[in-house]
């Protein structure tokens, strides 16, 4: 009989907690469609201060307005934590022709980030096409050296979720320069990382191998790519040749800032839960929905918590992460000082996707054991606002290093929806009027219920 009225007793208390759940989800989607403040913020980091890339004046003006944005809300405790970070500068604008004989076929191009320059006259020399790195290898010295190599890997579009097909055609940008490099090539172009066709040419970050020759590297747009892969088809390829000119540079190291704004736990102040994007945007637009979405999503989180009355249990934090683009130096530093300071993390949410329709989260390093209980548990409270999503997979950039330094914290990454997302990113087209208000303010409201959730019941499952 006492086991019956303990079970009973049990299953009363678990109904009660999940209508409360429930009550203060729908708390928090009201005060986000109805109030929601994160599309002005976006509008006005967009067109008041623009592109942010690390070290720009635009950067900097960027963590001056974000400090002003997280103490104008009140939170307990608002600062800026130093980070040195790269200064890479695009410089004039880029030019580029495919030559064929006497005729010259401008086609747009984009230096990527931390490239060198050309020569001032510019690199004019015949191309050698490749689709994949173990292509170039095959090719090898005979075939390449002198030349320029263009990458030319197309997006998969198999895949449904668009992030798997912009991490395999990207190895081509972040390595295929250095790569080839190794062969004596002088120069390489790179198809743009888009499902899209069109003439907007994707910048993003390449790496540089050490001790190997740096050489200039450039998007090319996915329309150009296919001229320029026709053209090499129909005529000999001696007669193609290509042209390219960029005058980018890297400066020195300029001091920046990650800034963070937490709401300090009632119950266990020490102990965190992070939300966060990051401020920093490469310079051909205005870093719209990468990442001006997430950092203010990020921010309306800790708003919303405020104005709706909640009290969390544990502190949250929102932070702006600095120079996710390239080179990452923001969240290694947030990571090496919650180590320093001996923090205990709960949980990291990065928002870095986009602001489109809100599907889910994704849980870095989970079992199935563990995503079969979320689901049970937390599935249904989410379903009604179609964000309902929980599944393993990659959580982010900036929060990755936390699992360094705090192997218990729990990673996680926000999941819009992904169709959209790879046809402006890091392009010129990267503008607020590519973001849909309510989509912003329907992911606002899931990371919110996340966040609450985990501060309510943890993620012991």
């Amino acid at each position: 009989m006492k086991k019956t009225l303990f079970l009973a007793a049990l299953l009363g208390f678990t109904l009660s907690s999940k209508a409360q759940d429930s009550l203060m989800l729908r708390k928090f989607y009201d005060e986000a469609l109805v109030n929601g403040q994160a599309y002005d913020n976006l509008r006005f980091l967009c067109k008041n201060i623009g592109q942010r890339l690390s070290g720009s004046a635009g950067a900097e003006k960027a963590v001056i307005w974000s400090k002003k944005l997280m103490d104008s809300y009140g939170f307990d405790k608002v600062y800026l934590q130093e980070v040195m970070v790269p200064h890479w500068v695009r410089g004039a604008k880029e030019q580029a022709y495919i030559i064929d004989g006497n005729k010259r076929i401008a086609v747009p191009i984009a230096a990527l980030g931390m490239s060198v320059a050309t020569p001032k006259e510019g690199i004019t020399a015949n191309i050698v096409e490749v689709k994949s790195l173990k292509e170039l290898e095959t090719l090898g010295e005979a075939a390449i050296k002198g030349k320029i190599v263009f990458f030319n890997g197309a997006f998969d579009q198999r895949f449904i979720e668009t992030g798997h097909g912009y991490g395999a055609a990207g190895i081509q940008r972040f390595a295929g320069p250095s790569a080839a490099a190794k062969y004596g090539a002088v120069g390489a172009i790179v198809r743009s990382i888009t499902p899209a066709l069109d003439d907007y040419p994707h910048t993003g970050g390449t790496v540089y191998m050490d001790g190997v020759p740096k050489i200039p590297a450039a998007a090319i747009s996915t329309l150009a790519a296919n001229k320029l892969s026709t053209m090499l088809k129909l005529r000999k390829l001696p007669l193609i040749k290509f042209y390219f000119k960029q005058n980018c540079q890297t400066l020195p190291d300029v001091k920046s800032y990650n800034v963070i704004g937490e709401i300090k736990g009632s119950e266990n102040p020490n102990k965190y839960i992070t939300v966060g994007g990051h401020l920093d945007s490469w310079d051909l637009a205005e870093g719209a929905h990468d990442d001006g979405t997430g950092v203010t999503q990020s921010v309306e989180v800790l708003r919303i918590l405020k104005v709706t009355g909640y009290k969390p249990k544990n502190s949250i934090r929102a932070v702006f992460f600095m120079n996710e683009e390239n080179g990452h130096k923001g969240g290694i530093k947030y990571a090496e000082q919650a180590a320093a300071n001996k923090e205990d993390h709960i949980a990291a949410i990065e928002t870095d996707e986009g602001g489109f329709t809100p599907r889910g989260f994704s849980f870095e390093g989970v079992s199935p054991t563990f995503l079969k209980e979320l689901n049970k548990q937390w599935k249904g409270l989410l379903e009604p606002y179609e964000a309902d999503m929980l599944v393993a997979g990659g959580s982010g950039t900036d929060i990755g290093p936390l699992k360094e330094t705090l192997p218990s914290i729990q990673l996680i990454g926000f999941r819009p929806d992904s169709q959209r997302y790879f046809d402006i990113h890091h392009t010129p087209n990267d503008v607020f009027e590519n973001v849909n208000k309510r989509e912003l303010h329907l992911g606002a409201a899931a990371i919110t219920s996340l966040v609450y959730l985990i501060d309510q019941h943890g993620l012991r499952f």
